[in-house]
């Protein structure tokens, strides 16, 4: 990535921060204090960042794309606390830290997961709307809850932990993923382009575009997950990594950035920027939810 990029991405990362730490410092409570802990404790912004760089190449202000990048970053990091349930995945550590139940109870972690779904709404309840076209708004809004309500992230966390991870069926496994992992990052590329008025076409291929990067974004992580489970003792999770093997799972990461990258190219949308986002998931490279 050349400097450029990492001082544009850099100075999007604390414009975040500072705009995460607004938004969640509005009360002196529990739910609050555990809200806070769940989302400033670390995390790369994948999904926020994704949506600023999307609206920003067809013309969006950050002052108007910036609580919409807020509310998809509190809406993946409410997933993040519900998922480490011990109902869910059980998970002791989140980012190198105590996941939200070890730290404040599941009681208190379960109401804080609630309170980031609801407060991302609320923001974008709040939020300005395109002056060209009030409409948008509410359109963003619902598109963002489909991608992580019963159809979409809550269907594909119903599907993760029901999935027998010795009998584990590649393209169920896909479905899941596409549901869980990808609806979010894909419609963060979707939102940014579409506060900004982008064309139908565009808005297509980046639905194209952002699919494929959370199809790969998950085997990524699949990839990272390999040997884990022996090492920690955990129960053995769903992961296409283990089913095909290390070879064949790089074979399709590939596959799934290149057309990641073909999306971008056939709707003509020339953005180092969304491209980077393709080079951050190949092999090698760091990643962090």
């Amino acid at each position: 990535m050349n400097i450029d990029l990492e001082s544009y991405l850099d100075r999007k990362r604390k414009r975040l921060e500072k705009a995460l730490d607004y938004y969640l410092s509005g009360e002196d409570s529990p739910v609050f204090e555990a809200m806070r802990y769940a989302v400033l404790g670390g995390g790369k912004r994948f999904r926020p960042l994704l949506l600023l760089a999307s609206g920003e190449h067809f013309g969006a202000t950050e002052e108007l794309l910036l609580p919409y990048a807020c509310a998809v970053e509190l809406i993946h990091n409410y997933s993040l606390i519900h998922d480490d349930l011990p109902s869910m995945d059980d998970d002791d550590f989140r980012r190198g830290r105590p996941s939200c139940h070890k730290k404040f109870g599941e009681a208190l972690a379960l109401l804080a997961g609630d309170g980031l779904l609801t407060l991302a709404f609320e923001i974008m309840a709040a939020a300005p709307a395109p002056a060209n076209d009030q409409g948008l708004k509410a359109r963003v809004a619902a598109e963002m809850a489909m991608a992580a309500g019963p159809r979409g992230m809550i269907a594909g966390q119903w599907l993760d932990i029901n999935s027998n991870p010795d009998n584990l069926d590649p393209a169920a496994y896909q479905e899941m993923a596409a549901r869980k992992t990808a609806g979010l990052i894909r419609v963060s590329a979707v939102s940014g382009a579409r506060l900004a008025g982008a064309p139908e076409a565009a808005i297509q291929g980046l639905e194209k575009f952002g699919l494929y990067l959370g199809l790969a974004f998950q085997l990524r992580d699949d990839l990272q997950d390999l040997g884990q489970d022996q090492a920690t003792g955990k129960a053995i999770r769903p992961n296409l990594a283990r089913i095909l093997g290390r070879s064949t799972s790089l074979e399709l990461l590939e596959t799934w950035l290149e057309r990641a990258q073909q999306a971008l190219e056939e709707s003509h949308i020339n953005s180092d920027i969304l491209s980077f986002f393709i080079r951050h998931l190949q092999p090698g490279r760091e990643n962090s939810t």
